[in-house]
This record gives structure tokens, C-alpha cells and sequence, in this order.
């Protein structure tokens, strides 16, 4: 379906949190771990900080892909690369400054990666493309897990590639991801799905992450 490889993401919201280290070794077969942080400020809900991460890092058999819905965000930066994220995005409505934002990502040594809510445009991160590693489009309304997916979407995902171009830049896509609809996110051009609850709702984890992969194989 794509000549891309694509990588997948379990996403700990959906994970059991008084379990996290043994829910961790259950989706070891993926390729990055999606940590929510969430500050009950710019998403209504309230998820986890830097010691978290931290604790998870100690444990965690793969990279963290630590997704940042907190406004202001670069206070805490610092805090989170120090605790482990090999990827750190943040969101374009939240950063008045986002060049140097993500500027300030790479400095401290991880990866930038830059979120777009289903209503901002494209055109909001035009000017730091060359800066950035990763760009995650949301496919639902940040905040909660297991919610349904945003057709309309799709052709935001297929421009956000195009944009790309011949960049080094990592597609994610967040939000309703799961064998049904994985299929129609990599073909307009997403190469690493964030899942939650198709991936730990499953009683077999590896079961489930191996029918994503074989979803869009």
C-alpha cells in the first residue's frame, strides 16, 4: 500500500496506568511508545508530568514519543527531554513562537515533532518545515481516548505529505486509528499510526499490533 514503511505507536492513554511497566513489554513489538501529556488546560483532561516519563523511560522497551497537549509548552521542555523523550511535539496553537520552539527541541537533543487540532490549517507550520522531524495531524479533538475518526481528515493528511515533499519528515496521524481505518490514513500519505485502544483494549497485544501492520502491509 505505501513504499513507506510504517511504524506504529501504542498510545499509553489506553493502557492500564496502575500496570504500566507490564503493559509496556505487552506492545514491544511496535516501534515507539505515544505518551499523552495532557494538562487539563488546553484538553480537558489531566494525564501525567515529567516523573512520569521518566519512570516510564526506565522501563519502556521502545523509544518515547512524548505528544505535549499543554499550553505554554516551553517552560517544560528541558524537563521532558531530560526525562527520556526521544520525540517531543507540541502543538501549533499553543506556541505563539513555534520556530523557536522547536528550535529549542533540538538544541536540548531530541526530535521535534509539531500537532495540528482537525481545525488548524496546514498553512500554520508552512515556515518551520525545515526544522522539524515529525508532524502529527489529529484526527479527533485531543483530550480523550476512543473516540471516533474524522473522515474529513484524509485530504488534510494527503496535503500535510505533499507539503512534506522530499523532507525527512515523519507522518503521524493520531485519533480512531485502527485496522479499518488505518488503511485510508497510510494511503493518503501518514507513516506512523498512533493507536490506543485497538492496540490495549486487545487481549493479545502483539495479535493487535501485527493486524495493524498487516491492515496497511
Amino acid at each position: 500500500m505505501s513504499s513507506r514503511p510504517v511504524r506504529i505507536a501504542p498510545s499509553i492513554l489506553s493502557a492500564d496506568f496502575a500496570r504500566l511497566g507490564e503493559e509496556m513489554a505487552t506492545v514491544a513489538t511496535a516501534d515507539f511508545m505515544h505518551v499523552d501529556v495532557m494538562d487539563g488546560h488546553f484538553v480537558p483532561n489531566l494525564t501525567l508530568g515529567p516523573p512520569v516519563v521518566a519512570a516510564i523511560a526506565k522501563v519502556s522497551p521502545l523509544p518515547l514519543d512524548v505528544h505535549l497537549m499543554i499550553e505554554p509548552a516551553d517552560p517544560y521542555l528541558e524537563a521532558f527531554v531530560e526525562a527520556g523523550s526521544a520525540i517531543v511535539t507540541v502543538h501549533v496553537e499553543a506556541c505563539p513562537h513555534l520556530d523557536r520552539t522547536v528550535s529549542a527541541i533540538r538544541d536540548l537533543g531530541a526530535k521535534a515533532g509539531v500537532s495540528l487540532n482537525p481545525a488548524t490549517p496546514l498553512e500554520t507550520i508552512r515556515y518551520v518545515m525545515d526544522k522539524i522531524d515529525l508532524i502529527l495531524v489529529m484526527t479527533v479533538n485531543p483530550g480523550f481516548g476512543g473516540q471516533k475518526f474524522i473522515e474529513a481528515m484524509l485530504p488534510k493528511i494527503a496535503a500535510c505529505r505533499d507539503m512534506i515533499g522530499d523532507r525527512p519528515i515523519m507522518l503521524e496521524v493520531d485519533g480512531g486509528i485502527s485496522p479499518t481505518t488505518a488503511p485510508s490514513v497510510v494511503a493518503a500519505g501518514a507513516d506512523v499510526l498512533v493507536a490506543g485502544n485497538a492496540i490495549f483494549a486487545q487481549p493479545d497485544r502483539a495479535a493487535a499490533i501485527a493486524a495493524l501492520r498487516a491492515a496497511v502491509g
